[in-house]
């Protein structure tokens, strides 16, 4: 397998420092809002990773934090009149019903910042012990130029730094390139006790000192989205390698941005899109299944139109599915013909497409087009005609690749009360040739969105939307 390393900017053959394991952190929310796309988009891929790399054979353990005390957080509070506390509680939950929604599974930890304040407090002594940190008025700095490495992942030089940099009137930092480790208590903020005075940790520390502490010293995979390359990741590294004089982590992996209908998306402009939103129009199924069409790396354009088409794709592969099941439940017991074994021994050949696109830097939209390729052959070659084994070794398949995607996982749904009803009376109607009666129904069902299938076997439906009612 291998991964893009943002480190080395290159394509690397993936070894993991331990044979067997592997250790991966991905940064995580600021839980003061509901998740926006390009939250999700990370959470997603990564997620994705995490089940690859488990379906391999590796033992993952994988961290993603929580950041619950932030400037977001305080101004949160007061605006919903509670304290920071209840506001990470509260958008920590909603975050976990966004991911539940997405298939993201739970991580090994989720460790929270406030439940690291000691450990944050001790790598900063640390820092400070060797000379790579100062304190100045209650704030501590990381002296920026003492890590000689400095840039090496966002490929920034000190000098091109330097010419973007400036110190706010209320900082008191040496020099404009250092940045925060430790923060001095204001007015009407969360503060804890330090050697220092009160205060509360800076962005950038949460990470190295939560990696530490869950991880050790080194990690294989550090990851997140494109946006925390700098300063964030280049930070964590400057923190992490300063204290531990090892190299932090051996991959470093960013996906791409997301722009909304072609532009940026910001709050400002109003093309903001949370999780949340494109939940009351869409199952969020729809919109993993979105996330993943694409190269991670690649920007993706986000619209509710991109989303419909998405969702059109995703019901075919439900109805691929929901086919081999009605096949299976009504074929004949028996083993494969001759013709069938042939063409069972054929199904390797997509599990191979679909390995060899994920070895690929997690190339899951290649992944994808395997599974079209093999639900276009298990649609082709089975019938209610087909063996039991045959037809059985089909959803195998079908399965087995999906479930890396978390996609096409859901239990077919439960027809209500109504629905049945109006499908046992057209089976009445027809039966007593009624078939203006059959026909009506089945026009009054399809405007509900099920479509009926007539076959041998007994009635098939299927859910449809959109331009597949017609």
């Amino acid at each position: 397998m291998k991964v893009y390393n943002t480190l080395t900017r290159t394509k690397e053959e993936f070894v993991p420092l331990q044979e067997g394991k592997v250790k991966m952190y991905v940064c995580g929310p600021t839980v003061y809002n509901f998740i926006h796309i390009g939250n999700a988009r990370p959470f997603v891929v990564f997620d994705t990773l995490r089940r690859y790399l488990e379906y391999k054979g590796y033992d993952v353990t994988y961290v993603q934090n929580f950041t619950d005390v932030d400037d977001k957080i305080i101004k949160r509070s007061h605006e919903e009149k509670i304290s920071p506390e209840e506001v990470a509680e509260k958008y920590i939950k909603e975050y976990f019903k966004d991911c539940d929604g997405l298939g993201i599974k739970r991580a090994s930890v989720h460790p929270q910042v406030t439940d690291n304040i000691n450990y944050i407090i001790d790598f900063i002594k640390e820092l400070i012990d060797k000379g790579y940190a100062y304190e100045s008025g209650g704030d501590v700095y990381f002296k920026t130029r003492e890590f000689k490495d400095y840039g090496k992942l966002s490929k920034q030089s000190i000098e091109d730094l330097e010419l973007g940099a400036r110190i706010d009137v209320s900082e008191s930092k040496d020099d404009p390139l250092d940045f925060v480790l430790w923060k001095a208590k204001k007015e009407g903020e969360p503060g804890w006790k330090s050697p220092w005075g009160e205060g509360r940790p800076g962005w950038h520390i949460e990470c190295s000192v939560m990696s530490k502490r869950y991880l050790g010293d080194q990690i294989d995979i550090h990851a997140g989205g494109q946006d925390l390359q700098f300063p964030h990741h280049e930070n964590e590294i400057a923190q992490s390698e300063s204290r531990s004089g090892k190299e932090f982590a051996k991959y470093w992996m960013h996906n791409g941005y997301i722009n909304v209908d072609g532009i940026k998306m910001s709050k400002s402009i109003g093309n903001f899109k949370t999780v949340r939103d494109i939940s009351e129009h869409f199952d969020l199924e729809v919109l993993r299944f979105f996330l993943l069409s694409s190269h991670y790396r690649n920007p993706i354009n986000f619209s509710y139109e991109l989303l419909e088409q998405t969702k059109n794709g995703l019901e075919r592969l439900y109805n691929t599915k929901d086919n081999l099941e009605f096949l299976l439940e009504k074929a004949s017991e028996g083993e494969m013909s001759e013709d069938e074994e042939k063409l069972a021994q054929s199904l390797d050949s997509y599990t191979e497409k679909f390995e060899a696109a994920m070895d690929d830097d997690l190339n899951t939209a290649d992944a994808v087009s395997a599974i079209f390729e093999l639900a276009r052959f298990e649609n082709t070659n089975t019938d209610e005609n087909s063996s039991k084994a045959f037809v059985q070794a089909c959803l195998d398949e079908f399965n087995k690749l999906t479930s890396v995607l978390n996609i096409v996982n859901k239990s077919k749904d439960v027809l209500d009360e109504e629905v049945e009803r109006l499908i046992a009376e057209r089976t009445e109607a027809k039966k007593n040739k009624d078939f203006q009666k059959a026909d009506q129904i089945r026009d009054e069902l399809l405007n509900m969105g099920i479509a009926l299938e007539d076959t041998r076997q007994g009635v098939k439906w299927k859910r449809v939307t959109g331009d597949n009612k017609k």
